[in-house]
């Protein structure tokens, strides 16, 4: 399956039949968790109507660490196997995974805020999902920072690898260390401890961002194979014409 994906004219052709209805069910399933999140859940006994920041920054911290996951193994593919599309995955994935990080961090500030009586604590899990987001952000400069594209994409790719070790301290800071950040309440030994008129509107918001980031990651994948081909086609235009035969000079004319 891989190696057919593999031909970039074919995974044209898939992703643009895929794309249109899975844009689709982005759009539905976001409406519907964004309106059970806001007007049929009820709100927390304790946090009040605080509690809806959870249906947009638990989602997104899924999402951040789910996006580094797909940046690493494609990373992966890239070296072991030069798969052609697997660094334009991983880099089309990266942007997408720090834009989620980004909100997980500012959505989580605007929660501890009220509950918590700060922005920001320095404990474990805030901390390690930082470092992620300065993880993104140093791949994608690594990437950028050499003329020859390729030497970019195998810098970018070990760093990806080596940042993989930071996943399982975000998801077990909170059972390894004494931190302010509560523990996991969705996906935990015994099962979730989330009432189900909240965990529901939390997994389908869970749904769509994850159908949000196929959606862009094929849009910025074929984005980028849109442009190779255009920077193919610049830079075999001069061949051409420096291999092109030489116009037949003019035959004089008899007055």
């Amino acid at each position: 399956m891989l190696t057919r994906l593999a031909n970039p004219a074919r995974f044209m052709r898939l992703s643009g039949t895929v794309l249109p209805p899975l844009a689709l069910a982005t759009v539905v399933v976001l409406a519907i968790g964004l309106y059970l999140a806001l007007f049929v859940a009820p709100p927390d006994y304790q946090q009040g109507e605080s509690v809806r920041i959870m249906f947009v920054h638990v989602p997104a911290a899924w999402m951040a660490l789910f996006a580094y996951l797909v940046v690493a193994v494609a990373s992966a593919v890239a070296l072991v196997w030069r798969h052609p599309l697997a660094e334009i995955a991983a880099q089309a994935a990266a942007p997408l995974g720090a834009a989620f990080t980004f909100v997980c961090l500012v959505s989580g500030s605007l929660w501890g805020k009220p509950m918590w009586g700060t922005w920001w604590a320095w404990d474990a899990r805030m901390t390690s999902v930082l470092v992620l987001f300065f993880l993104y952000l140093g791949y994608m400069a690594l990437v950028n920072a050499f003329d020859d594209m390729s030497r970019g994409a195998r810098a970018g790719s070990v760093l990806a690898l080596v940042g993989v070790v930071n996943l399982p301290i975000i998801k077990f800071s909170v059972d390894w260390w004494n931190t302010l950040h509560q523990a996991d309440s969705v996906f935990r030994m015994g099962g979730p401890t989330i009432d189900p008129s909240m965990l529901w509107p939390l997994l389908i918001m869970g749904l769509g961002y994850l159908l949000l980031f196929k959606t862009l990651l094929l849009v910025r994948m074929r984005t980028a194979l849109n442009e190779a081909k255009a920077r193919a086609l610049r830079l075999a235009a001069p061949q051409r014409l420096s291999t092109a035969p030489p116009l037949p000079e003019p035959e004089p004319v008899l007055r």
